[in-house]
């Protein structure tokens, strides 16, 4: 099995580290393939970023299918990022958002969950995305550690303190029971937080490649009846996307 695990930043530092926690937990035959889009911002904080981002991250799937590369599974690797659904619509294979991935994945361990996330302009963000997917009514908090994407790679130790001490404000003041890392960046610093606050703490690209590996073992893929039905052939004029 190959799962394509997309960053949805331009960091190839990044695109690795998420690759490494990625097939940190990937089962055994299962490969990751981490692709880093060739354009777009260097870390995704606003909406302007994020809706970048998506065309980015459809056209770095695109060029690496049209490359003949096969693949089972692709992972978009942006917490609150916009775009799964338009993967869904270009690809015959599952595809998984770290968000949705990490949301649930924390429902079957506690009554409520935390978002722990980066600055605090990407909340309403992810707020969205999760209000979007049905998954706010159990999600006590999402609350900002106030350091960007790339201070997350520049100096751990204090995102981890960063994180810990937003952890544990969710669990001691908003009642959460599980915390959900909310950045792609943030991949690997789970271990470090539970062992700080004592409560799960779901990685959600270690989630999402579970998800991923699950779907394609069930034989399950994407409807395309009607939401995500493939986009209708027509004139697309000066759009980057890489289109076959």
């Amino acid at each position: 099995m190959r799962v394509v695990v997309v960053n949805v930043n331009t960091t190839a530092s990044v695109t690795e580290a998420i690759a490494a926690s990625a097939r940190s937990v990937a089962a055994p035959g299962t490969e990751i393939v981490g692709l880093t889009p060739r354009f777009g911002a260097e870390s995704v904080e606003g909406n302007l970023e994020s809706y970048l981002a998506a065309v980015g991250v459809a056209d770095a799937v695109a060029r690496y299918a049209a490359s003949g590369e096969r693949f089972d599974a692709v992972i978009q690797a942006g917490y609150g990022e916009h775009g799964r659904e338009g993967l869904q619509e270009m690809l015959d294979v599952p595809v998984v958002d770290i968000t949705e991935a990490a949301a649930t994945t924390a429902m079957y361990l506690g009554h409520r969950y935390s978002v722990v996330t980066t600055l605090d302009r990407t909340v309403p963000l992810i707020e969205d995305r999760l209000l979007l997917a049905g998954l706010d009514r159990r999600c006590a908090s999402v609350r900002a550690s106030g350091l960007a994407v790339l201070e997350l790679e520049q100096d751990p130790d204090r995102a981890v303190a960063a994180i810990v001490e937003q952890a544990r404000v969710a669990v001691e003041t908003d009642h959460a029971e599980v915390i959900c890392l909310g950045c792609g960046g943030m991949a690997g610093l789970d271990a470090k937080v539970r062992a700080e606050t004592g409560v799960p703490v779901v990685d959600g690209v270690q989630a999402a490649v579970t998800v991923a590996e699950s779907l394609v073992r069930l034989g399950l893929t994407t409807s395309t009846s009607r939401t995500y039905a493939a986009p209708r052939t027509k004139k697309i004029t000066g759009f980057p996307l890489e289109m076959s």
